[in-house]
């Protein structure tokens, strides 16, 4: 096990080191705007120029909270050279101090393999490196979500209170509350720390109880109070700009219903589980193998039919493009992947419940599923006809890698050849910019 964890913090720290090394060259070589880039300066320049002013608030244009573009804008002001170098500075910043504090802290957790898994899997993600480079609010947004959500369940799962705990309890609730103004999905977080306190409550010691509740509560209060405070400014949790349409002319995101949103958020969150978690497809047993194929082909074929609807914009959509210039060559591709996909999540949900026993033991891992099951929840209260673009699945990452090596743990030369293929593509997204005029 001491090996296994060296192995997996060594990695995380190789790969933490290229993605820095890669989006440094990124920004200091192309200086013109790519990908978002150009929405995302906007408000960027809205808050170097106004500061956290009501003026600001009320002209935010982009769907992500302020808080993401507060950071950037912070970085504008403090080197004062280039706005958009400035801005992917403090990006690129978010994301090392992202790395420097999952290190550092996972030596004081009781789980730090799992730490450092959700480390490497947050760095290997496709669009991490294209998060770290460019003015995406995913850096900011997982630095407070990641440190945020690891170290509140570390403090929520002791019952003994301590002065230590207790701070650190305190600083995990307040950075999930500003998690939720870099990025409003992240409420699906903020929601599964308010559920695993109910579930952790029954087996606290009755002479703990009264001290150990009333801290939990203190720390989700904390974390309220930002979500509160961008309510009451935004007078909900839609921009000003995306609620009105002025944002984009073509999109717009407001609270609301949807049933195909949710739909879709599972459909990319099952997909990206599979290079983290295939090997669980190895434990179904032969009895169920069967009946899991059968379900998974058919799924598969249907969802190949549907493919036109199930796409959005993504390297996913751009793969079953690519392949569609062959007759028939996007369904079958399609439809592949989709039946991987299912085969994968049956063999996932056979291997909970085999070992739902020794799940209890595992608090990080109960937190990951309910934070995913919630973040695919909670896409049915965005209205508007904005796509799930695939990037928003690295908001979740991290909690997928501590679902997949909560479960696996080892990190076999199989699971080290699909990671750096991953990484692989991840430089590529970013740097296929570079050469685009």
């Amino acid at each position: 096990m001491a090996s296994e964890l060296l192995l997996v913090r060594r990695l995380a720290v190789v790969v933490l080191l290229l993605n820095v090394a890669s989006a440094a060259l990124f920004i200091g070589l192309v200086k013109n705007p790519v990908y978002d880039d150009v929405y995302h300066i906007l408000d960027v320049h809205n808050y170097a120029a106004n500061g956290l002013s009501r003026l600001a608030i009320a002209t935010h244009r982009n769907a992500p909270g302020p808080t993401s573009y507060l950071w950037m804008a912070a970085g504008v002001r403090l080197l004062g050279g280039d706005e958009l170098r400035d801005a992917r500075i403090a990006v690129l910043t978010s994301w090392v101090l992202l790395g420097i504090g999952i290190l550092a802290g996972a030596r004081f957790s009781s789980f730090p393999q799992v730490w450092y898994s959700a480390l490497l899997t947050v760095l290997v993600f496709p669009h991490a490196v294209m998060a770290s480079a460019t003015l995406l609010t995913e850096g900011p947004s997982l630095l407070f979500a990641m440190l945020g959500a690891l170290a509140w369940t570390e403090f929520a799962d002791q019952y003994k209170v301590t002065a230590g705990r207790f701070v650190l309890g305190m600083l995990g609730g307040l950075a999930l509350g500003v998690a939720v103004t870099s990025r409003q999905y992240n409420l699906a977080i903020l929601a599964a720390a308010g559920l695993f306190a109910v579930w952790r409550y029954p087996a606290c010691p009755a002479g703990e109880k009264l001290r150990w509740s009333a801290s939990v509560i203190l720390s989700l209060i904390l974390a309220a109070v930002p979500v509160l405070l961008l309510i009451a400014a935004w007078r909900g949790l839609s921009s000003p700009g995306m609620a009105a349409g002025t944002a984009d002319p073509h999109w717009n995101a407001r609270i609301g219903f949807s049933l195909f949103r949710p739909l879709a958020s599972a459909f990319y969150t099952s997909v990206y589980f599979v290079p983290f978690g295939f090997p669980v497809m190895a434990r179904l047993k032969s009895a169920a193998r069967w009946c899991a194929l059968l379900a998974a082909s058919l799924g598969g074929i249907v969802a190949a039919i549907f493919r036109t609807s199930l796409l959005q914009p993504g390297p996913l959509r751009t793969f079953v493009l690519a392949a569609s210039r062959v007759r028939a060559g996007g369904f079958v591709v399609f439809g592949f992947i989709v039946a991987v996909t299912i085969y994968c999540m049956i063999s996932l949900i056979w291997w909970l419940w085999e070992e739902r026993a020794g799940i209890p033991s595992q608090p990080l891992l109960i937190f990951a599923l309910l934070t995913v099951m919630l973040f695919v929840a909670v896409q049915a209260g965005v209205g508007g006809n904005h796509p799930v673009y695939e990037r928003y699945t690295l908001q979740i990452a991290p909690f997928l890698g501590i679902i997949a090596f909560s479960l696996f743990p080892r990190l076999t030369y199989s699971r080290i050849a699909v990671l750096v293929a991953l990484s692989v593509v991840a430089h590529v997204m970013l740097w296929r910019y570079a050469f685009r005029a």
